[in-house]
């Protein structure tokens, strides 16, 4: 009863903050071309306008942290999808390793965003965070509508001491090499300038910042990061606000963890099964952590699928079938089965998984498909349903560390196949953060819906969910 407690009040607590976030904001969204667009802006918006682009793999969701307190000020913001991204219908194209291709083409997507939203020739300030940085400035250096430029996590070759000319760097402080970045970008005007210093020579204005506690997520939502772009903003348009930054990030943070502890606390009243406890010796536990680990990747790099337009997608659906494949297929020969399934179970368990979506999309980041990826997480349905049976029948009464050196063995194997095929498989490794978060969140409440009533039922719903998540997480590529 008091972990349920708490786990509501962290909920009602964290939502009264990120609705506090929202109050008089009006949030509309619109299309422009095929480009999904949300605009917002308070009744007495009198500022100018501000687009603001997220990085790879982002979604208009994940800018919120700015958008909103800049809305708040009185801005005009507007936020776009990149192609591929979020809900965007259409995949990216061209070469995602050359000028003259993907950037090109997110370049000239951009211009059409801020030619459809600025009124006349009135400067528009730009605020982009990680890929969408190098975008951004290069969409600056062919206008002369631009004004101050603020950017997150930011790497452009593009950047020089003359160009951008009004620009704030914001970086988290747990990402050194962007830092050092931030760093040199602001010495190229002057030289001896550190971090948090304002320093102007001739037209050029620049200033480079470090968000405390964050790292190349988090930093979209770090209070002194956007407290800082704000008073930027303000500076360069003669501008005073009084708005308060509020603790959007620690609220999600408190609202996801209070959906997964009250679940936890629920699962204790889910129907109760019998269910046979594979007790593997340490050999045996062994073979089924390394034997897949380095199976897998010298099996699925040879064949590297292509039949899906998402990048590595179908190279991981092929990954999971077969790392699940060989687990399950070693606990059969070994004689442990997954028991009977409990609706019940799966039903509550799926339900809050996808309750844990809705609240994800709402506030932090794009979890809701759209038709274009309703195919895409079919097919991920192939590869994720066998690993995570296999997992929840090896997880559900392990010990911590057991746990952890089955989740390891995966992340190990991804890479292996990275490095066996660097070029192809890349972005294999962005895929890591989502797994690691993926076990936090519905690992936990997998296994404690499985030491309940079987690891069957939460196994299956987190083949679903674990699909899900991967079929929306990554941009849609046509090559």
């Amino acid at each position: 009863m008091l972990r349920a407690f708490l786990a509501i009040a962290a909920i009602l607590t964290s939502l009264w903050v990120l609705e506090s976030a929202r109050q008089d904001v009006d949030i509309s969204r619109f299309d422009i071309g095929q480009t999904p667009v949300t605009e917002f802006s308070i009744a007495e918006s009198d500022g100018p306008v501000v687009v603001i682009a997220h990085g790879f793999a982002g979604s208009a969701q994940m800018m919120q942290g700015y958008a909103l307190p800049l809305a708040r000020a009185g801005y005009r913001v507007v936020v776009f999808e990149f192609l591929g991204h979020g809900r965007h219908p259409d995949p990216m194209s061209g070469d995602v390793n050359a000028i003259d291709g993907t950037t090109r083409v997110l370049v000239e997507q951009t211009q059409e965003i801020i030619d459809a939203v600025t009124p006349g020739d009135h400067p528009v300030a730009l605020v982009g965070h990680s890929m969408a940085t190098d975008i951004l400035v290069r969409t600056a250096t062919t206008r002369q509508d631009i004004g101050p430029i603020v950017l997150i996590s930011a790497f452009s070759q593009v950047i020089d001491a003359q160009n951008p000319q009004n620009l704030l760097l914001v970086t988290g402080a747990w990402e050194p090499g962007l830092r050092g970045f931030a760093q040199e970008a602001l010495q190229m005007v002057a030289p001896d300038a550190a971090e948090g210093e304002t320093v102007t020579t001739g037209d050029v204005t620049r200033r480079a910042i470090a968000a405390p506690f964050a790292e190349h997520v988090s930093v979209l939502q770090s209070r002194a990061g956007r407290r800082e772009a704000l008073a930027w903003l303000d500076r360069a348009y003669d501008r005073r606000s009084d708005v308060g930054i509020l603790p959007t990030g620690w609220a999600i943070l408190g609202l996801l963890c209070g959906l997964v502890l009250l679940f936890v606390s629920l699962a204790k009243h889910l129907p109760a099964r019998v269910f046979p406890t594979p007790e593997l010796s340490r050999t045996r536990f062994s073979i089924l952590v390394l034997l897949p680990m380095v199976l897998t990747p010298l099996i699925a790099v040879p064949m590297n699928p292509e039949f899906l337009p998402v990048l590595v997608a179908d190279y991981l659906v092929l990954h999971l079938m077969i790392f699940g494949a060989v687990q399950l297929a070693l606990l059969w020969m070994w004689g442990v089965r997954a028991g009977g399934l409990c609706i019940t179970a799966f039903v509550v368990l799926l339900f809050f998984c996808v309750l844990f979506g809705v609240a994800l999309d709402r506030y932090a980041a794009n979890f809701w498909p759209t038709p274009e990826r309703l195919a895409i997480i079919a097919a991920m349905l192939l590869g994720a349903v066998p690993y995570m049976l296999a997992d929840a029948m090896l997880t559900t009464n392990a010990t911590r560390l057991r746990r952890l050196g089955l989740r390891m063995g995966l992340l190990i194997s991804l890479f292996g196949a990275v490095t066996l095929d660097f070029d192809s498989l890349f972005f294999l490794v962005m895929i890591a953060p989502v797994l690691v978060l993926f076990y936090l969140v519905f690992g936990t409440m997998g296994r404690s819906a499985a030491t309940r009533s079987g690891p069957l039922a939460s196994g299956l719903a987190l083949g679903i969910v674990l699909a899900w998540a991967l079929g929306v997480s990554f941009p849609l590529f046509q090559v």
